[in-house]
């Protein structure tokens, strides 16, 4: 009896390793495509002042890819697979490349970029910055790189010098979800970011949840110790929205205020839809 079963086991197991194998072999090929075909866009979304709603602070280019059939395909579906890719690294400056341009099609606009820590360094997506910057004086200004927590801790002392660089041409720079990784206090004494963005875990539910509510009032008199702003991710209710405010949180983002869209309010062919 127990061989059967551990036949059956290893089966089961062969079997999850097959199909694991086969939906990261299809979100290769499909990122693959979209990346020859240049069928990648970012979708953005506003984050919003707490104390006043209506008041946008900036804005977040989420990376979105489209697949074989034109749907959109958001990045949780397939970063995990790329992001210690060389696919990883094109769609960084890919979505580097569309910020840029966004920023510099439109004057008024501040715009968060999502970036891995391992594309510091990547020549491709140097020079795409570089040009960017040449191009219009303006923009360093009003981009903000986010880098995930996870992600600035795999090389932290790379990511300390590369952000002094480029924070001294006048980007910011957003620690994203934070509180779902690691972060050894050491090196965060070392960090200069000046924006945390707090993981959407701790936002849902948190009007009726203590221990989320001393976790994020503590993260915020962090944030406060090292003059950086907080933004609380993934705000879907007004209770959420209300008690985040009322812990000090300084910017709220999430589908309580607004989707993610291909077609942002400052652009002509928005403009047209609404008319």
């Amino acid at each position: 009896m127990t061989r059967v079963n551990n036949d059956f086991g290893h089966g089961a197991r062969n079997a999850l390793d097959h199909a694991v194998a086969a939906r990261d072999s299809n979100i290769m090929d499909m990122v693959n495509r979209a990346i020859q075909h240049r069928q990648v866009t970012l979708a953005f979304q506003p984050v919003l002042l707490a104390h006043d709603p209506r008041t946008v602070a900036f804005h977040e280019g989420l990376l979105r890819v489209l697949d074989e059939t034109g749907r959109i395909i958001p990045a949780k579906e397939f970063i995990g697979q790329v992001e210690n890719t060389e696919q990883g690294r094109m769609l960084d400056c890919i979505a580097l490349e569309k910020g840029l341009a966004e920023l510099a099609h439109y004057p008024s606009l501040r715009l968060a970029i999502n970036m891995s820590a391992r594309s510091i360094g990547y020549k491709k997506w140097g020079r795409t910055l570089q040009r960017g910057l040449q191009q219009d004086p303006t923009v360093a200004e009003r981009l903000i790189l986010e880098i995930t927590e996870t992600s600035a801790m795999t090389v932290p002392e790379l990511v300390v010098t590369f952000m002094n660089d480029l924070q001294s041409k006048g980007i910011t720079f957003a620690m994203d979800d934070f509180g779902a990784g690691y972060t050894a206090l050491r090196h965060f004494k070392d960090f200069s970011f000046d924006i945390l963005k707090i993981d959407g875990d701790f936002s849902r539910g948190i009007e009726n949840d203590p221990d989320n509510q001393v976790l994020v009032g503590a993260i915020v008199k962090i944030a406060e110790q090292f003059d950086m702003y907080t933004v609380a991710e993934r705000v879907e209710t007004l209770a959420e929205a209300q008690t985040l405010a009322a812990l000090g949180v300084d910017c709220l983002q999430g589908y309580l205020y607004a989707a993610p869209t291909v077609t942002p309010a400052w652009r002509p062919d928005a403009q047209r839809q609404k008319a």
